[in-house]
């Protein structure tokens, strides 16, 4: 079963962590300087904000999925509706190490499909990125959206 994926770009880490505390009665699952997860069974959702320096908002939306296969099923979903993306393997970001098919819905907004293989220590190994760098948060490949959240 796929998990909805949300991540909200923050300019106050800590007074938001405090806030989705309360709105999930839960602490997060993962918290670094510039970054937190909560990882809920109820709703089921991997809910992150990270304060990198990009503009506050709806940073990208997506789904994990539990499989290599069920990423697979989501791409070949998309692209037989005729949205096509750009995969990623084995990329590093948001502190995890993922396969990713990224698109881009009718009003621009990026799309993170993505099967999560393991953690990683730095928010992004690929750019060399650590925690006291700011540089927006996961990042769609720019060739999928018309802004993209990178700097």
């Amino acid at each position: 079963m796929s998990r909805f994926h949300l991540h909200i770009a923050v300019d106050d880490l800590d007074r938001n962590i405090a806030f989705y505390n309360a709105v999930f009665g839960a602490e997060p699952t993962v918290v670094k300087s510039d970054y937190a997860k909560w990882q809920l069974e109820d709703p089921r959702i991997n809910f992150a904000i990270s304060a990198r320096g990009a503009k506050p908002g709806v940073d990208h939306v997506g789904l994990q999925s539990e499989s290599e296969e069920e990423l697979a099923a989501i791409r070949t979903r998309l692209e037989a509706a005729g949205v096509t993306g750009v995969a990623e393997e084995n990329a590093t970001c948001c502190y995890a190490r993922s396969d990713k098919y990224w698109v881009q819905d009718p009003q621009g907004i990026a799309w993170e499909t993505f099967h999560s293989l393991g953690t990683i220590p730095l928010f992004s190994e690929a750019a060399g990125d650590d925690a006291s760098e700011s540089s927006g948060a996961c990042c769609p490949p720019a060739t999928t959206t018309t802004g993209g959240c990178c700097p």
